[in-house]
């Protein structure tokens, strides 16, 4: 599985007991009981770099009018997932159900990364990795009737306590980054609603962590990722930011 999904740009791929994710006292037991008693291990999926942004576009060529979708990202996602790696383990008879971040009902992708080993905390807000730093994204869930317990490279990675360039804090404009009180949500939708051509193209405390920037994103990957976060914060900031200046 893992090489197959790399030849899509799907190269993190890390797999947990079911047990260990249900001990957690997480959510979604609801998706767990809808797979049945099958479920018996976790296999998460991501990738880390740009690789599955550039296996989009050569996706899109041969496909015309697929970037107009409203999510031509996730939809490729979800095509390789469903025509590249489920049928073989279908054809080997193993149960697979199939769960996606965004889902009604979802897992808790971040803890489902950790415990798989795909990413640590960091105080920028988005997983990082010891190879691709920031530039991982998860991307699905397969839960499936075997025992796998295969962690990946960042098992146990926490990087930002020992780092003392943190070169993340001084890059983002606003100061919505702290080594104390790492992201500071609000400070940054604020800013990003109300001076949205500063942060428009790119995150740029992400930008500025020292972890994989040779792993960085393409510019238009950075400015679709940038694009496609504003509406949601848009709603958090009409829903609670909004208020006169006087009462902020």
């Amino acid at each position: 599985m893992r090489d197959r999904a790399a030849e899509y740009g799907l190269n993190l791929i890390g797999a947990i007991p079911a047990t260990a994710y249900a001990a957690t006292g997480e959510p979604a037991e609801s998706r767990m009981r809808a797979a049945g008693p099958h479920a018996r291990s976790i296999i998460v999926i991501g990738n880390g770099g740009g690789a599955l942004w550039r296996a989009l576009k050569t996706h899109a060529n041969t496909h015309p009018g697929w970037l107009d979708r409203d999510h031509p990202l996730d939809d490729f996602t979800r095509e390789v997932v469903e025509q590249m790696l489920l049928p073989p383990l279908r054809e080997r008879k193993f149960e697979v159900t199939t769960a996606y971040p965004g889902d009604p009902d979802p897992f808790n992708f971040m803890l489902l990364a950790r415990l798989a080993g795909l990413g640590g905390p960091s105080i920028i807000g988005v997983m990082v990795h010891p190879v691709y730093g920031p530039w991982i994204a998860l991307r699905a869930a397969l839960l499936i009737d075997l025992e796998l317990d295969s962690s990946g490279a960042a098992a146990g990675f926490d990087p930002c306590p020992r780092c003392t360039v943190r070169s993340c804090i001084p890059a983002c404009p606003v100061d919505a980054v702290s080594a104390a009180g790492g992201w500071n949500v609000p400070r940054c939708i604020q800013h990003r609603v109300e001076s949205e051509a500063d942060c428009a193209a790119r995150c740029h405390a992400r930008v500025g962590c020292v972890l994989g920037p040779e792993h960085r994103y393409p510019d238009d990957e950075l400015a679709y990722h940038q694009r496609r976060t504003l509406p949601a914060m848009r709603a958090y900031y009409d829903a609670h930011l909004s208020k006169p200046r006087s009462d902020r």
